[in-house]
């Protein structure tokens, strides 16, 4: 009997530790597993367009076009995508849901105070208000009940639930909570308190968010602006110099240097633009998600939206010019 009765508190030992094992967040995140194969693939684009430039391969991208500096650049601009969109997109969407679970954690923060108001202690306070409804918060929130239930310290299982929503505000609040239930006293007090709080650190930063939309929406008219007038210029103004340059050259007055227009570099003038059109679309895009959320992935999001857009639109809207 006493044999069976010893056996069984290391039965318990031995399951949260276990629990606490798996539930540690690996260092290959989705996010940095994507970050890693999109630089792979990139590098392989960018040895293609390399290849390209130097005239060992012909792969193009726009048929009819030859051999040239253009193709380079499309692999140039195909490796970058690579580079930019998979981590952008995925750890946006990771950033996007971890702000959805913080929304609901005051919720739950108020809903643990008023079960400890009634005498339960902080453990059985966050296992009866496991049984809410948070929106995504509640998968994490059942996750830490059970690691509760089965014997986990409470300030084990709230740091593992630290580790897996890795953002400041639940960082400051699991250490806040900790030190409350350390340091004994009304905890109730102190979670409606923190509570409150992140409430109010919530609605500052929608508040700062929406407005910081605004600048958003002018960097992306801005962008749009900079490529139908550039557009307008290619398709429009350039071909003209052509067709000038050419009249010129094959008159009187060309051979005799009275009037020149040299209209060979209008080539090297669009690809200018081309060059103009990437380094804006990478500034403006990484600078728009700095603005909104001082996230670089959000602004790798914004970046691989506005250079595919100013690719596709340069290099198979705007005509090809010959001189």
């Amino acid at each position: 009997m006493a044999a069976a009765t010893a056996s069984v508190p290391a039965v318990v030992r031995v399951r949260p530790a276990g629990m606490a094992a798996a539930d540690r967040p690996s260092i290959f995140t989705p996010e940095i597993i994507c970050l890693i194969a999109g630089a792979v693939v990139g590098v392989i684009l960018f040895v293609i367009g390399g290849l390209n430039w130097a005239g060992v391969l012909n792969i193009q991208v726009r048929p009819g076009e030859g051999t040239g500096v253009n193709p380079a650049i499309d692999f140039f601009v195909f490796g970058m995508l690579a580079l930019m969109a998979p981590y952008g997109f995925v750890a946006t969407a990771k950033q996007r849901r971890i702000s959805k679970i913080e929304d609901r954690l005051p919720d739950f923060l108020r809903d643990v105070a008023e079960a400890g108001r009634f005498g339960m202690t902080l453990s059985d306070a966050i296992v009866v208000a496991s049984n809410g409804r948070y929106g995504l918060l509640t998968e994490e929130i059942k996750k830490m009940a059970s690691q509760l239930e089965w014997g986990v310290p409470v300030a084990t299982a709230l740091r593992l639930f630290e580790e897996r929503v890795p953002t400041p505000l639940t960082q400051r609040v699991v250490s806040i909570v900790t030190r409350a239930n350390e340091a004994g006293g009304s905890v109730a007090d102190v979670l409606t308190m923190v509570a409150h709080d992140t409430r109010e650190a919530q609605l500052s930063d929608q508040s700062r968010k929406i407005s910081m939309m605004t600048y958003v929406t002018v960097i992306y008219i801005s962008f749009f602006v900079f490529i139908v007038t550039i557009y307008i210029m290619a398709a429009v103004f350039l071909p003209q110099m052509i067709t000038a340059g050419e009249g010129i050259s094959h008159s009187g007055l060309g051979s005799s240097g009275a009037v020149t227009l040299e209209f060979t570099f209008v080539p090297i003038l669009f690809l200018a633009f081309l060059v103009a059109v990437i380094v804006h679309a990478v500034g403006d895009g990484i600078m728009a998600g700095v603005l909104y959320n001082g996230r670089i992935a959000e602004g790798l999001q914004h970046a691989t939206i506005m250079l595919g857009v100013g690719w596709v639109l340069m290099r198979f809207l705007v005509p090809i010019l010959h001189t």
